[in-house]
């Protein structure tokens, strides 16, 4: 028996250790920028807040649909002119207005050089300009 211990004292003898690296996982916390977005699907899975989205009537999805439609078409149109491109429509005529929501949208000049358009919040007032150079 004695035989067995000093034999096993004899082989811890020459055991090493070494110290131990604690390595992040979390990159907020120094840890490897890969693993940011399998932190973030793993939080997502288990997300049981779900935020309530108001379903919306015929009518308002048909009004939006319109006011999108509208207004890629005044940015086509503004986009037209700025570049010179000529076309059969125009969207405005001198001093258009277009109304979508709480804001107003206003063609204010439209020379050789520049075009003017004017967007203003109808409830805070608060107006935005933008001038936009003529190339061509």
């Amino acid at each position: 028996m004695k035989k067995y211990l000093l034999l096993i004292l004899a082989c811890c003898q020459y055991s090493y250790a070494s110290e131990l690296v604690y390595t992040p996982i979390n990159p907020s916390f120094g840890g490897n920028p890969l693993n940011a977005n399998m932190l973030m699907n793993k939080a997502q899975a288990q997300n049981k807040h779900k935020a309530h989205i108001e379903p919306k009537s015929y009518a308002e999805k048909m009004q939006e649909s319109l006011e999108r439609a509208y207004i890629n078409r005044i940015v086509r149109e503004v986009t037209d002119l700025a570049f010179g491109e000529s076309s059969d429509e125009n969207v405005f005529g001198q001093d258009s207005v277009f109304t979508s929501g709480d804001y107003q949208i206003q063609l204010l000049t439209s020379n050789a050089d520049s075009i003017t358009i004017q967007i203003t919040h109808l409830i805070s007032g608060e107006v935005t300009t933008i001038e936009i150079p003529r190339f061509g």
